[in-house]
C-alpha cells in the first residue's frame, strides 16, 4: 500500500495565491516560507534576476550631466543617448522633460523624466539625405554576459519604452551589432495617436549571425528614427527580421515625413529597458544615484559654472594644484567610478572661463585646461599654463570663473 503524506488540506474558502505577471496574491496578508515547490521557473518570468535586469543605462532619463537643453548633436543632454541631425534645415531642440499627473501612463508607472525632441524648421521639405535619429549604445561585453544565448533562435531579448508623438505616424527604431558582420533589426511602433503615451513591447529572437565581443567596444545599439529620408531606407527591407546591416539605404523600411515637416513637432521617450528573455517585466526603477554612477563610467561632469557656480569665487576644480615652475600649474581628478576607457578631457575653454589663487591673490582669470599624457581610467591628470604667475612648487586654487565655464572627462562609446 502507497502512503501519502499530506501536511495541510486547504478547505474551499481558502484564499489563493495567483502568479501571473510577477507574484499576486489574493485575499492575503503576508505570505511567508514560500518554497521552490511553491513556485517553479514557471510561475514566474523564467530565468530572470530580480536585479540587474535592464541593460540599458539612464532608461528613466533621469540623469543629465550635460545639461537639461541643447541644439547641438551629440551626447548633449540626457546622459547615454546621442542625437543625431544631418542635411537639416533647422536643428532639433534636445532636452530633459519633466512629466506631470497629466502624462497619463509613465507619470502612473513611476516615471518623471523624459527625452524630449522638439522639431526644427525644415522649410526645404523632406530632403532624401536628411536624417534625425537618436539611440544609446550597449558595451559588446554586457550583452555577451547577459545570459543570452544570442546565436539561438530560440532565445530572446525584449525591448519596452513609453513613446508619445505630437503627430500620428509610424516611426521606425532598430537594433544594431557592430562586432563580427553587423547585423540589424528593424520594428516599428504601429501608428501612434497624437499626443498620447503608448507602451511598445518587441521580443527579438536571437540569430546565427550575431557575434559579440568580450570587449568594452560598442555591442548593440538601439536606435529610433523620428524621420530618415529615402537615402537611409528601403521597402524591400523586412521588419522583426534579422539581415546584414549593410549600407543605410537598406536598414529600414520608408517612413512617412510627416513628422519631418511638421514644424515644431515632438518626439518623446521614457522607460527604455531591454532585458534577457521573452517576456517585458516591471520596469527596473534604479535609484538616482546608482543609475549616475552607471553614466559616470561613460562622462563626468566635474564642474559646472551655471549649476555650482559661487558667485565671483566660482565653483571648486582643485584645491590642491601645484606650480611646476613659474608657468605651468598640474593637479589630479580623482574620478569617482573606472571610467570604460582612458577618457578625453571636455572643457569649455573659453575666455576667463576658469581661475586661480594663489598666495593670497584675487582671482585671476586664465582660459584653457589641457589634458595631461599621464591620465587613467581612474586619475585624470590635468595643467594650465599662465606666463610668469608662479613659483615652483606654491599651491594653487583652480575654480570656475564664468557660469559658460565647464570641466568634463568622456569616455562614450
Amino acid at each position: 500500500m502507497s502512503t501519502l503524506k499530506v501536511n495541510t488540506v486547504l478547505s474551499a474558502d481558502t484564499p489563493t495565491v495567483n502568479i501571473t505577471d510577477g507574484l499576486n496574491v489574493t485575499g492575503v496578508g503576508t505570505v511567508a516560507n514560500l518554497t521552490a515547490t511553491t513556485l517553479t521557473s514557471t510561475n514566474i518570468v523564467n530565468a530572470t534576476q530580480l536585479s540587474n535586469r535592464n541593460l540599458v543605462i539612464n532608461g528613466a532619463m533621469k540623469v543629465a550631466q550635460y545639461g537639461t537643453s541643447s541644439t547641438s548633436t551629440g551626447y548633449q543632454t540626457v546622459d547615454r543617448f546621442k542625437v543625431t541631425n544631418i542635411q537639416t534645415d533647422e536643428n532639433t531642440t534636445n532636452s530633459q522633460h519633466t512629466l506631470t499627473s497629466s502624462d497619463t501612463g509613465p507619470y502612473g508607472a513611476g516615471f518623471r523624466k523624459s527625452f524630449h525632441i522638439q522639431n526644427g524648421n525644415q522649410t526645404g521639405g523632406a530632403g532624401t539625405s536628411d536624417r534625425i535619429t537618436f539611440n544609446t549604445s550597449l558595451e559588446a561585453q554586457d550583452i555577451a554576459n547577459s545570459g543570452w544565448d544570442y546565436t539561438s533562435s530560440s532565445s530572446y531579448v525584449t525591448l519596452q519604452f513609453w513613446v508619445r508623438s505630437s503627430v500620428a505616424q509610424n516611426f521606425n527604431f532598430y537594433l544594431m551589432t557592430s562586432d563580427g558582420t553587423a547585423q540589424i533589426y528593424p520594428m516599428v511602433t504601429g501608428t501612434l495617436s497624437a499626443n498620447t503615451w503608448t507602451k511598445i513591447t518587441k521580443s527579438i529572437p536571437g540569430n546565427s549571425n550575431l557575434t559579440f565581443n568580450d570587449d568594452n567596444g560598442i555591442g548593440l545599439t538601439i536606435e529610433w528614427s523620428p524621420f530618415m529620408g529615402t537615402a537611409y531606407t528601403s521597402d524591400s527591407t523586412s521588419n522583426d527580421v534579422w539581415a546584414a546591416a549593410g549600407s543605410y539605404d537598406t536598414r529600414t523600411p520608408d517612413q512617412t515625413s510627416t513628422w519631418y515637416t511638421t514644424n515644431d513637432a515632438t518626439f518623446e521617450i521614457t522607460g527604455v529597458q531591454f532585458e534577457l528573455g521573452s517576456a517585458a517585466t516591471p520596469f527596473e526603477h534604479r535609484s538616482f544615484g546608482d543609475e549616475l554612477a552607471r553614466c559616470q563610467r561613460y562622462f563626468y561632469m566635474h564642474a559646472n559654472g551655471s549649476v555650482d557656480g559661487n558667485g565671483s569665487g566660482g565653483s571648486a576644480i582643485c584645491d590642491n594644484a601645484s606650480a611646476f615652475n613659474g608657468d605651468l600649474v598640474f593637479f589630479t581628478v580623482d574620478l569617482p567610478v573606472t571610467m570604460r576607457t582612458k577618457p578625453s578631457l571636455v572643457a569649455s575653454n573659453g575666455s576667463g572661463d576658469y581661475g586661480y589663487y594663489v598666495n593670497g591673490s584675487a582671482l585671476t582669470g586664465f582660459d584653457t585646461l589641457s589634458l595631461d599624457g599621464v591620465t587613467t581610467r581612474t586619475v585624470g591628470n590635468i595643467n594650465f599654463s599662465v606666463s610668469s604667475a608662479f613659483s615652483g612648487g606654491q599651491s594653487v586654487l583652480v575654480r570656475t570663473k564664468t557660469s559658460d565655464a565647464t570641466m568634463a572627462f568622456s569616455a562614450e562609446l
